[in-house]
């Protein structure tokens, strides 16, 4: 039996621009409440950043932009998705529309833009192809809907989606089988981006099993660890100081939090996440991690990885599973 009463979910986000860096190539969003008419959209981009993708600051605005106005219709038509069938038909949406309409609906704003904006060049100047034209705009995209009955996530290049359960198991359910080499990653000016998209199905019939914490973020933070462990540690200790002390102390000290990520990378940092409110975790077990502050990060290279500062079968339709 599908549950009803799932309350409004509470959001933090926050954008640090990399050591160095000429401008953030990061944008990020959260719009919603998580109710059935008002479902709750997660978005965080990663424009590439180099020469060859100069304009990649407005690529990941322009990612973020289309991919909530698309996610809020598709958790709107959720409302009801508890009528038989109706959740089989979503996930085959998701799995295979949804990807294809947000790569067309972010291809049609790039070169709208190109249109608009074109450099002066010589009048003899061959006219770039398409496909440069994007690459210009090249971004990777991480984002997620969430609803009271279906939490769903996409997820095309690096980044990191973490998910801690209703039981404290936290989760990287988007993560690669094997990473990316070096600054190489899938992104939305590939010639069939779609079909690099992974997505994560989440089905909720409880509210009980509920996720406590949602997080997406941009590669900046993760690759300020030594390893997995250490952003792992770093989501864990988010979730226990969220359960301890609320939103408020952590929204507040998260800009630090992500500036001292970002020293560490050298690159733009960004986090957007959805935590239950409080009451909802009143009766859920604590989150692994340490509530009362973890220790200093360390350099790339060092054995021993740690926290920044701050926070310590059956039917298809049934299961929660993950594409790519």
């Amino acid at each position: 039996m599908v549950t009803l009463g799932v309350r409004r979910w509470e959001t933090l986000a926050g954008s640090v621009q990399g050591v160095g860096k000429r401008r953030n190539q990061d944008w990020y969003a959260c719009q919603g409440t998580g109710s059935g008419p008002d479902p709750l959209v997660l978005a965080v981009a990663d424009g590439h950043g180099s020469a060859v993708h100069a304009r990649s600051a407005l690529g990941a605005r322009f990612a973020v932009d289309r991919f909530l106005v698309l996610a809020g219709a598709f958790g709107r038509a959720a409302h009801d998705c508890h009528e038989p069938g109706r959740l089989a038909r979503l996930m085959t949406y998701a799995r295979d529309d949804f990807p294809r309409a947000l790569v067309h609906e972010w291809r049609q704003e790039a070169l709208g833009h190109w249109v608009r904006n074109r450099p002066v060049v010589e009048e003899a100047s061959r006219e770039p192809g398409t496909e440069e034209k994007l690459v210009l705009y090249g971004t990777t995209l991480i984002g997620a809907v969430l609803t009271p009955w279906l939490f769903v996530a996409w997820q095309i290049g690096d980044g990191d989606l973490a998910v801690v359960e209703h039981d404290g198991t936290l989760v990287r359910p988007l993560a690669p089988a094997e990473e990316d080499l070096g600054d190489e990653t899938e992104s939305l000016c590939g010639r069939e981006a779609w079909r690099a998209m992974r997505m994560h199905w989440a089905p909720v019939f409880e509210e009980a099993r509920v996720p406590r914490l949602v997080v997406l973020s941009t590669d900046g933070l993760s690759k300020s660890f030594a390893s997995a462990d250490g952003y792992r540690e770093f989501v864990s200790g988010l979730a226990g100081r969220l359960a301890q002390e609320g939103g408020a102390g952590v929204r507040e000290a998260l800009p630090d939090w992500l500036a001292q990520a970002s020293r560490y990378s050298g690159d733009d940092t960004t986090l957007a996440a959805a935590v239950r409110p409080v009451r909802a975790l009143a009766d859920a077990p604590a989150a692994p991690g340490d509530p009362g502050g973890p220790e200093e990060p360390v350099e790339h290279g060092t054995a021993d990885a740690r926290t920044p500062p701050g926070p310590d079968g059956g039917e298809v339709d049934m299961e929660r599973t993950t594409e790519t």
